[in-house]
């Protein structure tokens, strides 16, 4: 009995997961991935960001790379793990797993991060991250951070101000 309870209880999670994986995959076939090294992150909150924050990441500017904007993961739900390497209390081991992340996205609106395996040949643990000091914030303007018409319509075709999970 316990296993069919489990089983049932699995089921109705895919319910909310597969409109989430699918998402995933029209940002993924809209942007590359790419690899960075050493990205700012923490698990404090930014006065920059608007609405809930379960942990940020930093990437630049696509048109201005001097430019770090700061993304977050907007649900809580699945976060654990990249907690438990951000958290200041990390063991080293832990904290090198994330030192290198695979991006793909556009930081000015919403992306896709994953933690590469262990030889850093393939990405794993994928987690959306938004934008969330952007114009639905009101703070500042996707226009101000250089995104042009077409970048925008880039971001809407991925769902760019939707509310993934």
């Amino acid at each position: 009995m316990p296993f069919l309870l489990y089983g049932f209880y699995r089921a109705f999670l895919q319910l909310f997961v597969l409109p989430v994986l699918f998402r995933m995959r029209r940002v993924l076939k809209e942007y590359p991935w790419r690899l960075y090294s050493d990205a700012p992150h923490g698990l404090a909150d930014r006065a920059d960001v608007v609405g809930r924050q379960y942990g940020w990441f930093e990437f630049p500017n696509p048109s201005r790379p001097e430019q770090k904007l700061a993304m977050v993961f907007p649900r809580h739900w699945g976060v654990g793990w990249w907690h438990r390497r951000m958290a200041p209390r990390a063991t080293p081991e832990l904290k090198a797993q994330i030192r290198m992340v695979w991006f793909a996205g556009d930081p000015r609106f919403t992306g896709v991060i994953a933690a590469p395996t262990s030889d850093e040949s393939a990405a794993r643990r994928f987690r959306f991250l938004n934008q969330q000091t952007g114009a639905e914030g009101g703070r500042h303007s996707v226009a101000g951070w250089g995104a042009t018409a077409e970048d925008i319509e880039r971001g809407r075709r991925v769902g760019a101000g939707s509310d993934p999970l």
